[in-house]
């Protein structure tokens, strides 16, 4: 019986130890399994870590106050991390950094071989998680500073007086919040001329990457190519023309046929160049600028649309000159309405960059004589000739001299004025054979327009009651008239070497004031 009781017991026991067993390693098997919850990561990111920061990374130095206002916007914690580690947002930066040469700009980062491991899960990255942060949030200030273009005061450096589109840090830093993606797929953010040049940069590239263009070979002695002509030259044209799309097909002939004249005809009128029905040593000349230079050309305007602000073209009314171009657009309803050659002025003297609002047209208008040409030219001229002023239909008016209205007058039958601090206005010309040439850099500064009258007449639609009759009158008239436009018309002077057209093409112009070359250098030095 004890025998049996001792069995009773071992068994319960058994049992016993088997059950709690059992619930031990379901216990430690629920244990493996358990998710663990792990505290939120929130990083202290105050002034003085701010401050420490910028003592270790002083060449990061200018982006401290924005750094300071939005981490003091975020309650001084992180704005890249959490539990895991850089947040989408921050990747989807660090990609757009490093593809900012398909911009045309240099990802050049002060900071590098610091910025670099951060993304690299080949690399160490040796920085603090607060010091990461910080990193990530200089790369954004640094992003956005160079997709917005170089500052105001080194454009001002450059003699660009148009307005500047204002770099709004809080804008952008308000994506951070809301983990939007560094994009500009709605192409609102830029100029709309920047995506055209920004297209054209790949489409070069590509050229280049292919290994561009030969140089077309032709003796000193050669004066052109016409239809008709045979010469290994006139291949390599083809050849050449085929590489930029002027020409659709290249059959290898070497003989100039109408097909090749064509497409040179179409080259030249997107170069600046007046298209002729044969090929001249200049246009070859023009052919042979190798690639690489078009590709600093077309990165040179790129920075220059960075600085336009997109409103611009939202009005619905407004004039733009294109320096290079020698070239008068009036855009109206977002459409070209009218178009003229202009002149401007020379490399000692040339026309400003920059805008103002033009309130006034003045018919059979005086010319108000500048001081230095009194001094170097009329005064001498009055010493030797006691009729000099009445020769030159001059007069004096209260100790200043301006020449009287008539077709004579060095301003023409009309001028537009915007009132602005560097006395330039557009205006008619008695000189009308400079519209005829290519290059039209003649002037002191102003702007001479080729079809004045036509500008008017488009001008004062405004005003029904200054019909093309009495427009002419007026111009005639020999008395000047002022008109005030009863709506200010923005007038816009720019300076673009390289410019897509509304059709589509890619257009080249000569820089007539040698400004991409220090422009480009510029960039690639920063």
């Amino acid at each position: 019986m004890k025998i049996l009781y001792s069995l009773v017991a071992v068994s319960i026991l058994f049992v016993a130890v088997s059950c709690n067993s059992k619930a031990e390693k379901k216990e430690e098997e629920l244990k493996k399994t358990a998710v663990k919850v792990v505290p939120e990561l929130r990083l202290s990111i105050d002034s003085s870590k701010i401050a420490a920061f910028y003592q270790a990374y002083p060449k990061l130095d200018k982006f401290q106050s924005d750094v300071l206002a939005l981490y003091k916007k975020n309650k001084s914690t992180q704005l890249w991390l959490d539990n895991k580690g850089v947040v989408e947002f921050g990747s989807t930066l660090f990609n757009k950094y490093k593809g900012l040469d398909q911009e045309g700009l240099k990802a050049n980062f002060p900071y590098n071989e610091k910025i670099n491991p951060i993304f690299d899960h080949n690399i160490d990255n040796k920085l603090s998680q607060v010091d990461t942060d910080l990193m990530i949030t200089n790369l954004y200030f640094y992003y956005v500073q160079k997709v917005s273009g170089v500052d105001e005061k080194t454009t001002k450096s450059l003699e660009w007086l148009l307005p500047r589109k204002k770099v709004n840090y809080q804008v952008f830093s308000d994506s951070i919040y809301k983990k939007a993606t560094i994009s500009d797929d709605k192409k609102s953010k830029m100029f709309s001329q920047y995506y055209k040049l920004r297209d054209a940069l790949h489409q070069y590239r590509e050229i280049e990457k292919k290994g561009g263009w030969k140089n077309i070979e032709v003796g000193e002695d050669f004066k052109s190519f016409k239809k008709g002509d045979s010469a290994v030259a006139v291949g390599q044209i083809r050849e050449r023309l085929y590489i930029t799309g002027d020409l659709k097909e290249d059959n290898k002939s070497n003989v100039c046929d109408s097909l090749l004249i064509s497409a040179a005809k179409n080259y030249e009128e997107h170069h600046g160049l007046t298209p002729k029905n044969i090929i001249l040593p200049q246009h070859i000349a023009e052919m042979n600028i190798p690639v690489s230079d078009r590709i600093k050309t077309i990165i040179a305007n790129m920075e220059r649309c960075r600085w336009i602000d997109p409103a611009l073209e939202k009005g619905t009314e407004y004039i733009e000159v294109n320096i290079p171009e020698f070239r008068l657009y009036l855009i109206r309803d977002h459409q070209i309405a009218f178009v003229s050659p202009v002149v401007v002025g020379k490399a000692m003297t040339k026309t400003v960059i920059f805008s103002g609002m033009m309130n006034n047209i003045v018919f059979s208008p005086y010319w108000n004589v500048p001081t230095s040409i009194i001094n170097k030219e009329i005064k001498p001229g009055m010493a030797k000739n006691k009729n000099y002023l009445a020769q030159k239909n001059l007069e004096w008016n209260n100790g200043a001299v301006r020449q009287l209205p008539g077709k004579n007058n060095s301003l023409g039958l009309v001028k537009f004025l915007f009132p602005n601090s560097n006395n330039i206005y557009l205006h008619d010309t008695p000189a009308k054979s400079l519209f005829e040439r290519e290059s039209r850099a003649f002037s002191h500064g102003c702007v001479r327009v080729g079809k004045p009258r036509e500008l008017a007449i488009e001008l004062l639609k405004q005003d029904p009651s200054w019909t093309p009759a009495r427009i002419d009158k007026a111009m005639h008239a020999g008395k000047e008239n002022w008109v005030s436009l009863k709506k200010k018309v923005p007038v816009y002077i720019g300076y673009f070497t390289a410019w897509v057209d509304r059709k589509g093409n890619l257009n080249f112009y000569k820089d007539v004031y040698q400004r991409d070359e220090s422009l480009v250098k510029l960039l690639t030095e920063e």
